[in-house]
C-alpha cells in the first residue's frame, strides 16, 4: 500500500482524545505510506482516554501556533469528549482547521471531532454525522445532520459517528480522504451513506 507516499497527515488533538480514534486511523495513513504527525496546542505529551478512563500519552510532533495547513496534505480530527472541546477554545487550533477548507484539502473528522468543525464556521450546508450529542451544534451551524454510524462527506470532507475498528474500512477511507485532491465542497454532497 504506496497510496499516501509522500503525504503528511496533521492529527490534530490534545488531552483527553479517544484514543482509538487517534491510533486506528494513524495506523491506517503509517500503512498506507503517508506520514503522519501530532499537532497539539502544548509541546510535551498529550493524555489518551478509553472513554472516561485514562489510557496512554502520546508524544506531540509539532505545536499548532507553530505550523500551516500548507505543511500538510490532509487533516484528521479524532474525538473524545474533551479534546475538541479543548481545541475549540484555542484560536491557532481553530485557525488552522478553519486553514485546511480555505487551502482546497481533505478534512476528516470522528465522533466528537466535528465540534472543531463548527467553531471553525465551516460546516454551513454540509450534511456531516457526528456522535448523537453533537447534533444539535452542528444542525445550529447550519449543516445537515446525518444519524448514521457509518462514514458521511465527499471525498474531500469524511465525519464518522464511531470509530469502529474496522481496519479495512477504515483503512480505506483515511487513504481516500488523505489522498483527495478535491477541494471541500461549501455546498450540499452529491452523496451520503447511511447504513
Amino acid at each position: 500500500m504506496a497510496e499516501l507516499n509522500g503525504k503528511t497527515i496533521a492529527f490534530l488533538a490534545t488531552d483527553m482524545v479517544e484514543q482509538v480514534e487517534l491510533t486506528e486511523p494513524w495506523k491506517a495513513v503509517a500503512e498506507a505510506g503517508g506520514t503522519p504527525e501530532l499537532v497539539s496546542l502544548e509541546e510535551g505529551e498529550i493524555q489518551g482516554f478509553d472513554h472516561y478512563d485514562k489510557a496512554d500519552s502520546f508524544t506531540v510532533d509539532r505545536i499548532v501556533e507553530e505550523v500551516s495547513p500548507a505543511d500538510y496534505d490532509a487533516l484528521l480530527l479524532p474525538g473524545g469528549v474533551g479534546n475538541p472541546d479543548n481545541l475549540r477554545m484555542d484560536e491557532n487550533a481553530v485557525a488552522f482547521v478553519r486553514g485546511f477548507f480555505d487551502n482546497g484539502k481533505p478534512v476528516a473528522a470522528i465522533c466528537h471531532g466535528p465540534w472543531t468543525l463548527v467553531e471553525a464556521d465551516v460546516v454551513r450546508g454540509r450534511t456531516i454525522t457526528s456522535w448523537p450529542s453533537v447534533a444539535n451544534d452542528l444542525r445550529n451551524a447550519w449543516c445537515w445532520w446525518a444519524r448514521s454510524p457509518s462514514s458521511v462527506g465527499t471525498p474531500a470532507i469524511r465525519t464518522s459517528w464511531v470509530w469502529t475498528g474496522a481496519r479495512s474500512r477504515c483503512s480505506r477511507e483515511s487513504r481516500a480522504v488523505c489522498s483527495s485532491g478535491t477541494p471541500p465542497s461549501s455546498g450540499v454532497p452529491t452523496s451520503t451513506r447511511t447504513s
